[in-house]
């Protein structure tokens, strides 16, 4: 099985967030599925809502989980630690989708065993695991144009109307991006995907 967290900040006043595009890429990648994505769709769980699924691509079938803590964003791990737990998931297995200010909106990256550069909820999650040695998705969301604009406020800002607009064709890339992932490995998603709309 293959654990995909989306990282965010539950409650509807920080639904469109930067730091919440985490959430919106699962929420993407489900709507393309054909699953339901409203909030009383998941099951709650490990102190996060879940949906678990198969899909089969060229004859091949996967079992995934999907996740979204409910924690908030710094105590993102207690979530993702518990679910790999009781369900067994190796860490090679797990993929975070999380917000990037060190890209330009719009880029992506897949990575493997990185600093958690400032995200908070990676660094719970690489503080609890003792380790960084696993997958993430990095969805670039930019920096302030003034260097004096606190990052906190950033993050936690929606996006501009223009970055809106552009914002769908963004989350479905990275919906692409993530079954890469589980079909096709690292790798391949990596070369397939890192780089910019």
């Amino acid at each position: 099985m293959h654990l995909v967290v989306g990282l965010g900040n539950y409650g509807a006043k920080y639904a469109m967030n930067r730091h919440n595009i985490g959430f919106m890429c699962v929420d993407v990648w489900l709507k393309t599925l054909g699953e339901k994505t409203a909030d009383h769709f998941y099951r709650e769980e490990h102190k996060a809502l879940t949906q678990k699924i198969k899909i089969t691509r060229a004859g091949v079938e996967k079992e995934i989980l999907i996740a979204k803590p409910q924690t908030y964003m710094n105590r993102s791990g207690e979530s993702v630690i518990s679910l790999m737990q009781f369900y067994k998931i190796e860490r090679s297995n797990l993929l975070v989708i999380q917000d990037d200010i060190d890209q330009v909106f719009g880029a992506m990256k897949i990575q493997f065993n990185r600093g958690h550069g400032g995200q908070n909820g990676i660094r719970n999650i690489s503080e609890l695991f003792g380790a960084a040695d696993y997958h993430r998705l990095k969805l670039g969301v930019g920096r302030p144009e003034h260097p004096g604009f606190d990052i906190g406020d950033y993050v936690l800002g929606n996006f501009p109307k223009d970055e809106l607009l552009q914002l769908p064709q963004f989350l479905d890339k990275a919906a692409l991006a993530l079954e890469s992932f589980v079909f096709d490995g690292a790798s391949r998603a990596a070369t397939k995907y890192n780089g910019q709309l």
